[in-house]
């Protein structure tokens, strides 16, 4: 095992300074197995580099492990221990420091390698003073990220669907590709964050994907070797109607014995090849893709076909919910697509096999800058939930702008359904499926395109280790691994710089997109820029039904479609009224006039217009911060990258503006209170 080292590729947040502390002292690694060796290669390289020593330990007793401890400023500084003195469930780990030597150890390699990457997050501090045991468990057993590549480039959404950072790490012109060092590194890197899952293809399978199942399953075998080193295991995206695609089949039913036959016997000749798989991803009867309503079946009928084929091996299906009418009449005002997952799921409660995960996106629209979340996590307690969220930034700015999302996530993992009465959306997902996002990583130089948007994959890893994290702390970890500070001539005039340009993002994006939880107002298609009615007259549910009197979806159970209804009491009666529903969420419930006052104190279309200027201020004051680093400060290429992208951030942002105002100072007649200037 060596550690992969490219010199054209920017390190992210595991450059090679970052293993400084570790690289200059004494090391004793014990313990032996391909997960072992990692760590021992990671050290090895860090004191080749930087003058450290490490010894290895192939086998080591808890007796071992003591005496090398209690030799105080003896022959080890730290000591990495498979000893059987770690926390005895998953891949988690114990940290000491006591006599001058610093101690990982755990039960499970995984937990020897994630200690070992907190070691070097928490770089010289580990080495300090002394301090008494901590256990570090991960919240989430399973912590996956999905991949939306295509082998071969689709005619409109490309190599990778919702990909904002050049082509696929895995695939190219067609074929895997012949080098596959870079998916070496990105393992380190996932690993180093916390996550332990993958799957490897778009959920829209398409012809070519599909036969990953079958003739080309070796390339998956090549993916999973480049994963398994870090501890993480590789799933694939299939097609329901594999059985009659690939396998020659008249039906795709699951209640058909030759279908569950086929998928038995497929799914066994895929743990042949690869026998540390850990499972299918299902996208069903949504958006054109197959699925069991075909046959008249349900959904825990389709999922648990698979599950049975999977469980002799211990994997698991994820069935995505993602399950909704996208052949809507926007004429007709009854039908809500918010309403769908809840409609199609909440009823097959208990009816999942216990390794299906229901694969929940947080929101009940799809990954909008704001919406509420979905009520589907109150509503299916018999089942295995898995959290769903999205780092590739679809509708958050295509990593063309700066909006850093655990704020976003830290709200919705902390978010009680119950109010107050039962678990939260992370106790949910820590009993189920744990917490899955799509992946925004791909061949670009800096990994995702917009360099501090690496912050997002970063903070993604470790919520879904520890979903109480704050997210402020997360991005200072991120910028101390990147920025390393004793590599950098001014480290806190970048970590101020930073954080101002990070902190409230999010919140800056929504103030110049769409206002209030309406969502959308997008561009249809690539969905990136302003198109207030791009999407109001089509058949995909996304309706903001603007006239010259107000806005917003009446979703009460009062007089519209009835979806606060699908939330616990408490929920349920806050978003219902006018009165309690927060102003952030307003119009995704509510249909109210222009001259409706919020909780702010302002009318709604008085605030549309306020912070729509206000975002684009923000972001000018970004990228004039940006602006005045010394020269020298971080990497060239990456200032000049991420500069590149907070001009076009400032376009955009004006763009939003002056449309947004224009629509609505068109639509009602109302004149902006501050006489600013809007078209």
């Amino acid at each position: 095992m060596s550690v992969p080292e490219l010199t054209d590729v920017h390190p992210a947040w595991l450059p090679p300074e970052a293993f400084r502390a570790v690289g200059t002292r004494r090391t004793l690694v014990c313990g032996d197995g391909p997960l072992v060796r990692t760590a021992l290669a990671e050290v090895t390289q860090a004191c080749r580099r930087y003058g450290g020593a490490v010894r290895h330990l192939p086998a080591a007793t808890g007796d071992v492990v003591a005496a090398a401890v209690a030799a105080g400023d003896g022959p080890s500084d730290l000591v990495l221990a498979l000893s059987g003195t770690g926390p005895a469930d998953g891949d988690g780990f114990l940290l000491a420091r006591a006599a001058g030597v610093t101690l990982v150890s755990a039960d499970d390699p995984a937990g020897l390698l994630h200690g070992l990457f907190h070691v070097v997050r928490l770089g010289a501090s580990a080495f300090g003073a002394d301090r008494p045991a901590e256990q570090h468990r991960s919240a989430m057993r399973r912590r996956m990220v999905n991949h939306w590549d295509n082998v071969v480039a689709h005619p409109v959404m490309g190599q990778v669907e919702r990909g904002y950072s050049g082509g696929s790490l895995f695939w190219q012109d067609g074929t895997l590709r012949t080098d596959l060092t870079r998916v070496t590194a990105y393992a380190r890197l996932l690993a180093s964050c916390g996550i332990n899952a993958v799957s490897v293809n778009n959920v829209n399978v398409h012809a070519t994907e599909a036969s990953l199942l079958t003739d080309r399953l070796g390339d998956v075998a090549a993916i999973a070797a480049r994963f398994r080193p870090y501890g993480i295991r590789v799933h694939l995206s299939v097609s329901f109607a594999a059985p009659v695609t690939l396998g020659g089949l008249s039906t795709a039913d699951p209640h058909d014995a030759q279908v569950r036959a086929w998928w038995a016997r497929i799914t066994a000749r895929v743990y042949e090849t690869i026998p540390d798989f850990g499972g299918y991803v299902v996208k069903a009867d949504s958006e054109g893709q197959p699925g069991p309503f075909a046959y008249g079946r349900s959904h825990a009928d389709g999922a648990n076909v698979l599950a049975d084929a999977l469980a002799p091996f211990g994997g698991v299906v994820d069935w995505r919910a993602f399950v909704y009418n996208h052949h809507q009449d926007w004429r007709d005002r009854s039908t809500d697509r918010a309403r769908a997952a809840h409609d199609h799921f909440a009823p097959l409660d208990g009816e999942f096999r216990d390794n299906v995960h229901l694969q929940v996106k947080h929101g009940p629209i799809d990954f909008q800058t704001r919406e509420p979340v979905s009520p589907v996590f109150a509503a299916m307690p018999a089942t295995r939930i898995a959290v769903e969220l999205q780092v590739t930034q679809e509708y958050t700015g295509q990593q063309r702008h700066v909006c850093y999302l655990a704020p976003m996530w830290s709200e919705v993992l902390g978010f009680d359904p119950w109010d107050g009465e039962g678990p939260s959306v992370a106790d949910v997902a820590a009993v189920g499926g744990g917490l899955v996002a799509v992946s925004n990583a791909g061949a670009d130089r800096f990994w995702t395109g917009h360099p501090l948007a690496q912050a997002n994959l970063y903070a993604f890893g470790r919520l879904a280790w520890s979903p109480w994290l704050d997210p402020a702390t997360i991005l200072d970890e991120w910028i101390d691994l990147t920025f390393v500070p004793s590599a950098t001539a001014d480290p806190e005039l970048l970590r101020r710089t930073l954080h101002a340009l990070m902190d409230h993002s999010w919140q800056t994006y929504e103030q110049y997109t769409a206002p209030l939880g309406i969502g959308f107002m997008v561009r249809p298609g690539d969905h990136y820029g302003p198109d207030v009615d791009g999407y109001e007259y089509s058949p995909w549910g996304t309706y903001h039904f603007a006239d010259r009197d107000g806005i917003g979806v009446d979703r009460t159970q009062a007089s519209g479609t009835g979806f606060t209804g699908q939330y616990p009491p408490g929920w349920a009666a806050a978003y219902e009224s006018l009165d309690r529903c927060p102003d952030e969420l307003l119009l995704f419930f509510h249909h109210v006039p222009y001259d409706h006052v919020l909780h702010s104190g302002v009318t709604v279309i008085q605030h549309i217009y306020d912070t729509h200027f206000a975002g684009v201020e923000a972001v000018a004051e970004a990228q004039q911060r940006w602006e005045r680093l010394p020269a020298g400060l971080v990497d060239p290429a990456l200032h000049t990258r991420v500069a590149e992208r907070l001009d076009e951030q400032l376009r955009c942002a004006r763009e939003w503006r002056d449309q947004i105002n224009t629509y609505f100072f068109r639509k009602s007649g109302v004149p902006d209170a501050c006489g600013r200037r809007i078209f």
